[in-house]
């Protein structure tokens, strides 16, 4: 015995059930929503400020290379 066949039972599908569970407030996709967000902002920068160029001056730009004995030597050792 099907239950059609019985009197007064109904074939129930999904667009015919009541909805009876009551969805919370703060689910899990709207957690998940949230947590992507806060990331977002904690990712971005608080104050982004310009890049401040620098100067090096004079003794960061002379030539420090000189070839010396010792830089003679090792390139005579090493066959340069």
């Amino acid at each position: 015995m099907t239950s059609a066949s019985l009197p007064g039972a109904e074939e129930a599908t999904m667009s015919q059930k009541p909805k009876e569970t009551v969805t919370p407030a703060f689910d899990r996709r709207s957690f998940f929503k949230a947590l992507g967000a806060g990331a977002a902002v904690a990712a971005t920068p608080a104050m982004v400020t310009p890049a401040a160029a620098v100067d090096p001056g004079k003794e960061e730009t002379r030539a420090r290379y000189q070839e010396s004995e010792h830089v003679k030597d090792y390139y005579r050792v090493n066959r340069y």
